[in-house]
């Protein structure tokens, strides 16, 4: 049985996806901070969908928790098939006013880790010619939103660089790119979203699903929904003084 591995496993977008590939008969490594949810989360999808889940709890601003992640990752008598890069965060304030730790971390966490994680595991995939690879990105990559859009931006090229690298193979790396979804993330980062309209907001499993769909036909990229699929095509093509103060409106909205 193959093996998918999944940070941020336990709420959001990254539980989502691990229900789906526990679905579709995946066992688990799944990472994030809370042992409690950890515990709670492998109980459930190992009672339901009969697979083994392994747990890994890992703080990925600690180098040595990102370590414990890489080492799983690199151990050929138990590939990782698929990985999903999921786990973020995001800061309110501007760069002027926020927290040089906060901004390093976010960084780390956004741009490093996966970039570690996947520079670990792409030897044992090229070598069987084998994998799939998601990273969750976000529409702000193509928009100049502050730092969580700059991160999000060299997670999306990154993507697509790997991508156009690995043509050719059965290893399949994917950027996904959604818009607003519900989940705890803009909850967590005290964002103010109440100013956004309800059509705006995606599902997390409608994301995932379509997530999938994109990486295993070989796309670079997957943008969920008919409104960002709009407002990415006008973010990519309109003038980038327009693209900026759109994005700098969308991070105003949410102090």
């Amino acid at each position: 049985m193959s093996t998918a591995l999944v940070t941020g496993a336990t709420s959001g977008i990254g539980e989502s996806f691990a229900r789906f590939l526990a679905a579709k008969g995946f066992d688990l490594v799944i990472v994030a901070r809370d042992q409690e949810r950890l515990e709670r989360c492998a109980a459930q999808w190992h009672s339901e969908f009969k697979i083994n889940v392994e747990i890994l709890r890992a703080d990925l601003t600690i180098d040595a928790d990102v370590q414990k992640v890489v080492d799983r990752l690199a151990q050929p008598d138990s590939p990782v098939e698929v990985l999903i890069n999921n786990a973020g965060f995001g800061i309110k304030d501007s760069f002027l006013k926020s927290s040089i730790a906060d901004e390093v971390r976010l960084i780390r966490v956004l741009s490093e880790v996966p970039m570690r994680l996947m520079h670990s595991v792409l030897p044992e995939m090229v070598a069987r010619n084998s994998g799939t690879i998601i990273n969750v990105s976000s529409v702000a990559s193509f928009i100049a939103g502050g730092s969580y859009s700059a991160a999000k931006s060299w997670l999306t090229v990154m993507t697509e660089s790997l991508h156009t690298e690995l043509s050719g193979t059965n290893v399949h790396v994917t950027a996904l790119c959604p818009g607003f979804t519900y989940t705890e993330f803009h909850q967590r980062g005290r964002m103010k979203m109440d100013q956004l309209p309800k059509f705006m907001w995606l599902n997390a499993d409608d994301v995932v699903a379509d997530a999938w769909k994109s990486s295993q036909a070989g796309s670079a990229i997957s943008i969920p929904g008919g409104q960002y699929k709009i407002l990415s095509f006008l973010a990519r093509y309109l003038p980038r003084p327009i693209v900026r103060k759109m994005g700098m409106n969308v991070r105003k909205k949410q102090r």
